[in-house]
This record gives C-alpha cells, sequence and structure tokens, in this order.
C-alpha cells in the first residue's frame, strides 16, 4: 500500500446511490413553518443512528436552540422510536443512501452514531455533499479508514468533530497548562485503563441463529460487514465485542482516557506496538481460540516518537478488562485510583498526575499538590466544558469552515483513533495461528515480538500477516 488510493468523487456517489432514488429540492422556507429561523441562524441536521448514544447527541444538538432536526434515520425501528416522538417534523428513513440522495440539499450537517463498522462509508458520503459531521467515537473501525476522513476533512473543508466529549472539557486543559509550566518535568511513559467490557468478550460466534427482531432491517444493519445470519442479543449492544462490528474495551473508552495524552503531549503517530492478551478458558485448562471475539483482557504498550513536548520517545500503555497499573507511591492507601474503574497516569521526570475518565478531575501527586499549584490559566477554556462539546461543533458550522476552533476535528481525531486501531491491530495479531513448520499443532507468530508500524505506509514492517487487519474487505455493493 504505497499511498491511500483516490477517495471516490461526489458524483460517483450520488449516481451510486441514486439509482433507487429520485432528487427532489425543496426550499428551506417551505421546510420551516411558523417561527422558522433564518439559515445563517440555524443549523438543519440529519442525525443517522438515531437511538442510544444517537438520541442523546441529538437532544445535546437540539438544546442549544440553534439546530433544527429535520431528518432521522436508523435501521432499527424500535431504537428510533424515542427519537421519531421527540421529532415528530423530521422525516425518517431506514436506509442513508436514500436519505443523502433525496435530502441532500435539505440540510446543513450530519450526526452519525452507527456501530463502529459503518462509520466511515456514512460519514464519507456526507463530506463529499458537503456536509459537516459530528461522528459519534472510535471514529472509525479500521486503520485506513481514519486516515482516508482525515485527509478528507482537508479535502472538503468542512467542519468535523468527534464525540470525545472530554476533548472539550476542563480537565485536558488544566492538565496542559500543569505540564506546560513544568511540574512534571519529562513525561515518558503514560497509563490509561478501564475496566470495560461491560459486554461478552471471548467467546464463540453463537451457532444457532435466531430471528430478526421486528422493526430491524439486518441487511442495512450489516452494512459494510459480510452477510450472516443474526445471532440473539447482538443488537443494540453486544455487537462491540466482535471484530467485524466493534473495536472492543479499546473503541469504547480509548478516545476518552487517551485523548488527554494526545493533547498534552501533542503525540502523533506510533512507531511500534506489542499485546498481551488475556487468556479465556473453556473446560478444563483449555484455552479457547475465539479469533471473531475481542479478548476479555489486554495489555498494549504504544512507542511514539519524541515530540516538540518530549525530550524522547513516550510510551503509552493500554490496559483493559479490568487490568490497572501499579499504584504510585504517591497516592494514599485510601485514596482513589483515576475513578476506580478508568483512570489515565502520567509519569514525569519531576513529577506525576492522575486523571478520571474523559480527562476529569485532573490531580497531582500526592494529592495535596493539586492545591498547592498556583499556574495562572492560559488556555481558553469551553463555554460548558464537556457538555459544551455539542454547542461548540453547531457553532463552528453556523460559522463555516476554518472559522471557529473544534476541540476533536478529524485532523486530530484521526490519529488518536489510529492509535487505538493499531493497539487493536496488535491484539488481533497476538492470536493469528498458523501451522508449524515440523510437527503437529500451531504456532501464533505474533506473540511476544514488537510491531514495528510505517506510518506513512500504513503497513507493519516486521510481521506482513498482520497487515490484514489494517483495512478489510467491504461487503459488495457497500464499498
Amino acid at each position: 500500500m504505497s499511498e491511500l488510493p483516490e477517495l471516490p468523487s461526489r458524483r460517483t456517489f450520488l449516481e451510486q446511490s441514486a439509482a433507487a432514488a429520485t432528487f427532489f429540492i425543496v426550499p428551506r422556507f417551505v421546510l420551516g413553518g411558523p417561527g422558522y429561523t433564518a439559515p445563517s441562524d440555524q443549523l438543519v441536521v440529519a442525525g443517522v443512528g438515531v437511538g442510544g448514544k444517537g438520541a442523546s447527541d441529538l437532544a445535546m444538538f437540539a438544546k442549544t436552540g440553534k439546530v433544527r432536526i429535520a431528518y432521522l434515520c436508523d435501521v432499527d425501528d424500535r431504537r428510533a422510536a424515542g427519537a421519531v416522538k421527540a421529532y415528530p417534523q423530521a422525516k425518517y428513513y431506514k436506509d442513508w443512501r436514500q436519505l443523502l440522495a433525496r435530502e441532500s440539499k435539505n440540510f446543513d450537517a450530519v450526526s452519525i452514531a452507527t456501530p463502529d463498522h459503518n462509520h466511515a462509508n456514512v460519514t464519507l458520503a456526507a463530506m463529499q455533499l458537503g456536509k459537516h459531521v459530528y461522528v459519534q467515537k472510535p471514529l472509525t473501525h479500521d486503520i485506513y479508514e481514519a486516515r482516508a476522513l482525515t485527509d478528507a476533512a482537508r479535502r472538503y473543508k468542512v467542519v468535523t468533530q468527534m464525540g470525545n466529549q472530554g476533548a472539550s472539557g476542563d480537565g485536558v486543559r488544566q492538565m496542559q497548562e500543569w505540564f506546560d509550566a513544568g511540574l512534571l518535568g519529562d513525561v515518558h511513559e503514560v497509563y490509561c485503563w478501564t475496566d470495560r467490557p461491560v459486554w461478552p468478550q471471548g467467546i464463540a460466534w453463537p451457532t444457532t441463529p435466531a430471528p430478526v427482531p421486528t422493526g430491524l432491517d439486518w441487511d442495512l444493519w450489516l452494512g459494510t460487514a459480510p452477510a450472516r445470519p443474526y445471532v440473539d442479543n447482538l443488537v443494540p449492544f453486544n455487537w462491540r465485542g466482535w471484530w467485524e462490528y466493534g473495536t472492543g474495551a479499546l473503541g469504547d473508552m480509548g478516545c476518552h482516557l487517551m485523548e488527554a495524552p494526545f493533547r498534552v503531549l501533542d503525540l502523533g503517530y506510533a512507531s511500534a506496538v506489542q499485546a498481551s492478551v488475556g487468556s479465556v478458558y473453556v473446560g478444563e485448562f483449555k484455552r479457547g481460540y475465539f479469533p471473531e471475539s475481542c479478548p476479555p483482557s489486554s495489555h498494549v504498550t504504544l512507542t511514539f516518537p519524541k515530540t516538540s513536548k518530549t525530550k524522547q520517545e513516550v510510551t503509552v500503555h493500554w490496559m483493559d478488562g479490568g487490568i490497572q497499573p501499579e499504584r504510585p507511591d504517591e497516592l494514599g492507601a485510601n485514596e482513589l485510583f483515576g475513578d476506580g474503574g478508568n483512570g489515565t497516569l502520567f509519569i514525569g521526570s519531576k513529577g506525576k498526575m492522575m486523571a478520571s475518565t474523559y480527562g476529569a478531575d485532573p490531580r497531582l501527586l500526592p494529592t495535596s499538590r493539586t492545591q498547592q499549584a498556583n499556574i495562572k490559566q492560559k488556555l481558553a477554556r469551553v463555554p460548558g466544558g464537556a457538555d459544551g462539546h455539542y454547542a461548540q461543533w453547531v457553532e463552528a458550522c453556523l460559522a463555516g469552515y476554518g472559522k471557529k476552533a473544534v476541540s476533536s476535528p478529524f485532523e486530530l481525531a484521526g490519529p488518536l483513533t489510529e492509535a487505538l486501531l493499531m493497539a487493536n491491530l496488535a491484539i488481533r495479531g497476538y492470536d493469528i495461528q498458523r501451522p508449524k513448520a515440523a510437527g503437529n499443532g500451531v504456532e501464533y507468530p505474533g506473540r511476544g515480538i514488537e510491531l514495528l508500524w510505517d506510518a506513512q505506509q500504513l503497513r507493519v514492517t516486521n510481521f506482513d500477516e498482520a497487515n490484514r487487519f489494517v483495512r478489510r474487505e467491504y461487503r459488495a455493493g457497500w464499498q
């Protein structure tokens, strides 16, 4: 993979998606009705994936008073019911391709909260139509997709924001100020950890198909993923534990926990990664091998090159499944480590600091230093903090591309997501099997090695078998 292939053009997308759709254009004043706000003061939003987190995202946009939720799209009528009730004037679609093809002249921006495996194709299609986009974390399912969307943000010049709201919080800015003031010295090691997953992982794919729930269009839900029968309890949440659809604990919590070290230390693309994975036992002392499922726990070590803010390489540890780093000596015996289940710890040559999920509640260690630190505020805060992440994007969209800053544009969210997905690549590479060269049995060539990464070429240079996870094959018709 010497370079990224040319992204499909807007015309190509429209020609492909409009085969089953007829375009019509409705002036905005017709859509608006009584009390209609002028377009310059109102952002017209379409939601793709409007149950669960998608519904709460739309509610936060609407709360600004500057957004009209005009279109709703979801493959599952049951999950969409709440949004349909909340926005009775919004037109409802099940297929996002028809929504974009038929209504693209009638809205300004798209909020995307589908399962991970369908983030990239919906997002890119919307960007090609000139729509601003807000995409739930993780930005993409694959490393290749993350790089493609990062490049697309520059190409299509639309306002982008990933839904890791901690990026707009006060906590990460406080940590930046402490670090920039020299309170930690040179930071060379960071730990991020979570008690997720809280859904099944490390299990075999069920052998018995289940009836597709009423109201769910299973083929549309699969989207880019291979066709296969529905299994019980996969939706609305347990898809996270399967590699074809989700990105495991890393995808769920990594953007919330690793965003702080990325911002504080100005990290970019990693240069190396290695993983160890928790075992699953089936029966008596027999290890299960379930390559379709994310593991129950993992510890991944990412190496980042020296930055303008560090004096050496930075090692970032990721731990999930309840694994935590050793408690710092500076932390009191009864003091909470992180927030108990999740946290981020910076280790510097002069001191340490930690935070909870989203970079919230930052503390210097020992915690008595937190109150003693008298550092002048230098970084502007986002109005509303983490909750202001939504209004920030709305205001930037209304102002137009390049006019107002956002906290997690794809130019920042893309490299962050790539790091998470590199960690997942190492986890998946850990369980690659191949027959032993001599004798019976199998071997695991990805274990016990460090994967070296060429960020320009998007390739592991010393273990080619792992490169299959850089970019997956989309199902025919969903490229």
